[in-house]
């Protein structure tokens, strides 16, 4: 990847207009097309595994040295099965039914007209992203199968992952016939062209979806000059309430946590009901911290539970992405309800319990995009809820909403058939 370029928006509005053009041919490409370059792809990236993970070897070194969180290099790190997973994305993702042209609604006026509403693609999707190479793979299949070109840019840490990614789902183009400009890579890694990006490159950029921390996302929000998909980060709650049996408010928290803490899907905060705090919480904690979990409770956490490190409000509104977790304790579903109010990110939350009535109250009252009854946070994730996968969980209210996959990469029109009726 190259640091600089002699004419840098030269360079982007080239790529603009390449997609754009692609884009024209893959609104009208069929879906078996599409979806035999995705196979083809996949094929592609199992071919390329040892020179992937050579590259992925010197992105991590580079890491390592400059000292990065070890979360971080756990979402930048590729093995054998990670690699697999990849693939496997794409052979889900094609053997998906394809969305451009479904009727999602029709209906007949009293005057005759038939009126069908019918899925289109967006056009040229924007994806900027940072530590994570798989989602390479993820944002261009997406992209592709929901019949719109997209450029990628990756972040500098994981370049060289990306870009041996990148050449295997440009075979897989090119073995189903499709123009390699339908997904691109930014070839620089020169911030300013994140600004071109932004601004749209001269109308080509229909959607910019960032993927990454806070400052990248709060950026590209303040920034861009096109419509956005983005979350500003994952402060996902798991709420343990009195109806909950204990095992399963273990499991689930512990699961919640620690399956992977650097996810935007890994809960970041544990609340449970004074009424069983008494009997649940110490159990919980301590599977957390048999676990390498670092627990921070707040006073009432700490009366119960002397050994946890003290809990400020900053450390309710932070999200960890490490073995970290705040715990709260809350008067009931409703103590629940506004606590998340108060703190939330509005991604993903838990509620553990066996009272039914509580759950929908639970799912009733919070405005968060992903809700879960007695399952782990980290199901918040496209390829749990059969997207075959994902090019982020958006939390905004607007089109998209919680993992954003095929459907949501597509927009809609109106087809309206008469015989000759006129308006009075």
């Amino acid at each position: 990847m190259l640091d600089k370029v002699s004419d840098l928006p030269a360079l982007m509005a080239d790529i603009g207009a390449r997609a754009k053009a692609a884009a024209r041919i893959l609104a009208q490409t069929p879906g078996a097309t599409k979806d035999a370059a995705l196979r083809a792809m996949a094929d592609a990236v199992e071919a390329a595994v040892p020179g992937i993970l050579a590259a992925n070897a010197a992105d991590v070194a580079r890491a390592t040295v400059a000292g990065m969180a070890a979360s971080f290099v756990d979402r930048l790190t590729l093995d054998e099965g990670r690699i697999a997973a990849i693939a496997a994305a794409l052979r889900d993702i094609a053997a998906l039914p394809d969305p451009v042209g479904a009727v999602t609604e029709a209906w007949t006026r009293p005057n005759g007209l038939t009126i069908r509403r019918v899925r289109t693609p967006i056009g040229t999707i924007g994806v900027i992203y940072e530590s994570r190479p798989n989602v390479t793979a993820d944002a261009g299949a997406l992209c592709l199968k929901a019949g719109n070109a997209v450029i990628l840019r990756g972040g500098s840490d994981s370049a060289e992952s990306s870009r041996a990614i990148h050449a295997a789902l440009a075979k897989g183009l090119g073995a189903a016939g499709l123009p390699a400009d339908a997904i691109q890579i930014v070839p620089v890694s020169d911030r300013a062209a994140v600004g071109e990006m932004l601004a749209g490159l001269g109308g080509a950029i229909d959607v910019i979806v960032p993927r990454g921390g806070r400052s990248l996302v709060e950026r590209v929000q303040r920034d861009a000059r096109v419509p956005v998909f983005a979350h500003l980060e994952g402060l996902c709650h798991v709420y343990v309430d009195k109806a909950a049996a204990l095992d399963m408010a273990v499991a689930v928290t512990l699961n919640s946590k620690m399956r992977r803490t650097g996810i935007c899907g890994s809960a970041e905060t544990l609340l449970v009901d004074r009424d069983v705090a008494g009997t649940h919480l110490a159990p919980i904690l301590d599977a957390l911290v048999a676990n390498g979990c670092e627990v921070r409770g707040s006073d009432a956490v700490r009366a119960i539970y002397p050994q946890a490190n003290a809990a400020s409000k900053e450390d309710f509104r932070t999200e960890y992405l490490d073995a970290i977790i705040s715990v709260d304790i809350v008067d009931g579903v409703e103590g629940a309800i506004a606590h998340i109010a108060r703190f939330s990110s509005g991604h993903t939350e838990a509620i553990v319990t066996q009272d039914a009535a509580a759950a929908e109250r639970f799912f009733n009252a919070v405005d968060s995009a992903i809700l879960l009854h007695n399952a782990s946070t980290q199901f918040a994730d496209g390829g749990e809820f059969g997207f075959g996968g994902e090019i982020g969980i958006a939390t905004g209210k607007m089109h998209a909403r919680g993992p954003v996959g095929v459907e949501q990469l597509t927009s809609f029109n109106y087809r309206v058939s008469g015989t000759g009726q006129l308006r009075p």
